[in-house]
């Protein structure tokens, strides 16, 4: 029987040929990131990972995320050499075989050009690609199971040049801080980055440097010496705190022509493909390789048997009665006696309550729990809440593992500071991970903290991932509530999409406009007034404001319809038939920057061409002011001017 020193440097090499040919056939790829990895790659694919190829779903299974997933080739060679299963759903489910690694990159293929599970590999958890978020996404699986109580380990490659992002870091101290014994990351120090060489604080000594005060367990070792390598993986999952290796590894291993720093993404020739294969079965001489190598001999150990299952959800949100809700709180005194309430009170209230019915529920919070009021959730039951600290983009892609492990988190911060986390999201959605953003003190009513805390442009981003679509459905939803009862019903609505949600809520208490009894819909809206003459639409605090200047309307002749929109993207027919019955004259309102609500509804009267639309959003960069009021007359959004939009519409 072939030694399994002989086998891994034997399936090196061949899956480096692999890795070659399917870049050579693709005319793109970066074969030499993957020749840097094949030692580690096939150690832990075909040794020490716990998993079964032929069920990528099972819960079970030890887990790998490619953060570095550039180098997805090498992975793609394996799981087609080890026949692993395939498909977007168990049902599609078939072996990978080594004539699909030919098209890669193909519009029909599920071998995208980086790793993507919604494409139909399931052996990864999440679309990596755009570098520093692969280690967050582990670590979101190791807490996920964790809290499961499962017995696996979560793997995670990086690149040494990837390690410049910040977000490396935070998931560092993420793991430090929720004790992830169960997360081994692999950082592959090859030594190079795309443009030139690494710098030199991202060197093996450097980065173990780091590592070492951050309080992980480092390892430092030739990621192309067997030895050195399976040794080093065989202590994952055994250690008392986070585990790291740093393989010093050579790009191009064993093919001269992919050694030069100038090749990185740069596929081979085909006169080059038969130089570099030349170069590898040399490699066989020089590790001093029999003729014949037992292959069928090692093949991944099945996961150790686990019976978890979340239970099925034992109902769902009711009407909400705030008096009960509000019991032994602070604020129940000031609700019993104004009638008033924030949207960002009554989601937590609402996410409190869910996490009772439904234990898929979890909170994550970055360090303002007791402002988006996530810590009720977080006092009911602690280990339901993560904290995440002020890490914003770590705590968005830990929450992509968690949902790839089968939670639902409703991830909460401020709207704006979810934008630093603008990235982590679009991959997120690329995932078609199953996560609920929240973003709380919305909007210019914010007031006395002025602009570097209020959500502004976080409607509009979201907005333009919304107009994607997949199966006729969006891929992210918005809930824009304007009352605490639509926020406390959108926690469920949020819950029962399969998908990305967004959900804003304000800090001011507002009063109801709804009974506890009102249903909400996806893409619904509500209309709150009917008139002949012009039609409102408005969303979150904007809804307020344009009730209170109908009667003021009507004095002046306009008699005006009201639409609560209060989520996004909108259903088109209601806006259509609203503005039939209202003189086909349409002015939106919304305190934060053009491009989400405006923007949609001009979108949908630009079908028309006979609906005329006016718009009022926030046209000037705020600044702190003691009132909301103030902060309206400041932006233009004021009832006086309100009113002249209406009255430049009528004419």
């Amino acid at each position: 029987m072939s030694s399994l020193y002989e086998f891994i440097n034997d399936r090196a090499i061949e899956l480096g040929k692999l890795a070659i040919r399917m870049t050579t056939a693709a005319g793109s790829g970066h074969p030499s990131s993957s020749l840097s990895l094949a030692h580690l790659v096939v150690t832990l694919m075909y040794h020490q990972m716990k998993y079964d190829p032929n069920d990528p779903w099972k819960i079970n299974n030890d887990r790998l995320v490619l953060s570095e997933g550039h180098a997805v080739p090498i992975i793609y060679a394996a799981l087609a050499d080890l026949g692993a299963a395939v498909g977007k759903t168990p049902a599609e489910a078939r072996a990978l075989t080594i004539d699909d690694v030919d098209t890669l990159r193909e519009m029909n293929s599920i071998l995208d050009g980086h790793p993507n599970p919604a494409e139909g590999v399931h052996f990864f958890d999440a679309a990596t690609g755009s570098l520093g978020q692969g280690l967050s996404v582990a670590a979101g699986l190791a807490l996920a199971a964790k809290k499961e109580k499962i017995n696996k380990t979560i793997y995670a490659i990086c690149g040494d040049g990837e390690s410049r992002e910040g977000q490396i870091w935070e998931a560092a101290d993420f793991c430090i801080d929720h004790q992830l014994t169960n997360l081994c990351a692999i950082v592959n120090c090859n030594g190079q980055a795309q443009a030139d060489y690494v710098s030199p604080q991202q060197s093996q000594g450097t980065l173990a440097a780091k590592f070492t005060a951050y309080g992980w367990n480092v390892r430092c070792i030739d990621g192309h010496n067997v030895e050195q390598v399976v040794s080093a993986l065989s202590m994952a999952g055994m250690t008392d705190r986070p585990y790291v290796i740093l393989a010093a590894t050579v790009k191009g291993w064993g093919a001269r022509a992919l050694h030069a720093y100038t090749n990185h993404g740069k596929a081979l020739s085909a006169e080059q493909t038969r130089e570099a294969y030349a170069d590898l079965d040399k490699m066989r001489q020089i590790l001093n390789l029999p003729e014949k190598i037992d292959t069928g001999a090692f093949r991944p150990a099945l996961p150790e048997k686990s019976h978890f299952s979340f239970a099925a959800p034992r109902g769902k949100l009711g009407n909400p009665d705030f008096d009960k809700l509000l019991a032994d709180d602070g604020f129940l005194k000031t609700w019993q006696s104004k009638k008033v309430l924030a949207t960002r009170r009554a989601y937590g209230l609402g996410l409190r309550e869910l996490a009772k019915l439904d234990e898929r529920i979890v909170a994550l919070d970055g360090d303002v729990s007791n402002s988006t009021f996530s810590d009720y959730l977080k006092k009911s039951d602690p280990e339901k809440f993560i904290e995440c600290k002020i890490a914003e983009q770590n705590m968005v892609s830990a929450g992509v593992g968690m949902a790839a492990a089968g939670y639902i988190p409703f991830i909460s911060t401020f709207g704006k500071f979810l934008i630093r986390a603008c990235d982590q999201i679009e991959m997120a959605m690329i995932s078609r991970a199953n996560i609920k953003l929240v973003g709380s003190h919305i909007g210019v009513t914010l007031a006395a903290d002025g602009p570097s805390q209020m959500g502004l442009v976080d409607m509009a981003f979201f907005r333009s991932l919304s107009g994607a679509r997949e199966n006729g459905k969006p891929m992210v939803v918005i809930f824009n509530p304007a009352d605490a009862v639509c926020s406390y019903k959108c926690v469920q609505l949020a819950a029962d999409w399969n998908g990305m949600v967004y959900i804003r809520t304000m800090r001011p208490d507002t009063s109801l406009i709804y009974s506890p009894d009102e249903t909400f819909e996806v893409g619904g809206c509500k209309i709150l007034a009917r008139g002949s003459d012009l039609l409102i639409v408005a969303t979150g605090y904007m809804v307020h404001m344009a009730r209170n200047i109908l009667g003021e309307l009507e004095s002046q002749g306009i008699n005006a319809s009201l639409i609560d929109a209060y989520s996004l993207p909108i259903n088109p027919e209601l806006i259509l038939q609203a503005a039939k019955e209202s003189g086909n004259k349409i002015l939106t309102l919304e305190d934060n920057y053009i491009g989400a609500l405006a923007s949609g509804i001009a979108e949908i009267a630009s079908e028309t061409g006979s609906i005329k639309v006016r718009s009022l959003t926030v046209p000037v960069v705020p600044k702190s002011g003691r009132t909301p009021q103030e902060l309206l007359v400041w932006c233009h959004l004021a009832p006086e001017d309100i009113l002249a939009a209406a009255k430049m519409l009528m004419q």
